[in-house]
């Protein structure tokens, strides 16, 4: 390692040591949860001096609303719900998320950083923080649809609520049923709440 990379904390070579980090991040949000991870051990894990760690992001809520960018990639989410027939948004929605949960004995990191929410105040506001402006929220606004904040809200509510309930309590019957039959009874409640009529 030469004197600047010792004194970055950059390994030398080409760089992908951004993405490792967060990868390290997401695995320890996911099964210490937010209070119990710490910035000294995502950069054990990842192989790189704190330093750099906290160069990249700055502090743990930081890093940990870059997982959270991460897993959701919000961008290439909002653009392909928008792609395809307004009337089939909250089916597209439901598989979406769905997807990113994966299966109920080989869950994805979603569910974990649920979990830390779920067990830390600090993360659950900035996972709601997260749906509702920078994933859902820019969905409903793209729409063009009226109440916008409480739309995005009430469908982030049902997905959190199904995630929850289907991987983390095990609910029997969310368990037992495969993942297109519960699009099929989700998808109608979402989309209701993204594009039907205010009450």
């Amino acid at each position: 390692m030469d004197d600047r990379a010792r004194r970055t904390g950059r390994r030398p070579g080409t760089s992908t040591t951004r993405e490792e980090i967060v990868s390290a991040a997401a695995l320890a949000f996911s099964t210490g949860g937010y209070e119990a991870t710490s910035m000294r051990q995502v950069a054990a894990d990842a192989g790189v001096d704190p330093a750099l760690v906290r160069r990249f992001f700055g502090g743990k809520e930081q890093l940990f609303s870059a997982v959270v960018t991460s897993v959701f990639q919000p961008e290439q989410a909002v653009a392909m719900l928008l792609d395809g027939p307004r009337g089939k948004l909250g089916e597209r929605l439901a598989g979406y998320v769905l997807g990113l949960l994966g299966a109920v004995d080989r869950p994805g990191p979603v569910l974990g950083l649920m979990r830390s929410a779920a067990t830390s105040e600090h993360a659950a506001a900035l996972i709601r923080e997260f749906l509702a402006n920078d994933m859902l929220g820019k969905l409903t606004h793209k729409l063009g649809v009226d109440h916008p904040e409480l739309r995005a809200a009430l469908a982030a509510s049902q997905l959190v609520g199904l995630a929850i309930a289907r991987y983390a309590v095990r609910v029997e019957a969310l368990i037992a049923s495969e993942p297109g039959e519960l699009i099929d009874w989700v998808a109608p409640a979402l989309q209701r709440y993204l594009t039907g009529r205010a009450p």
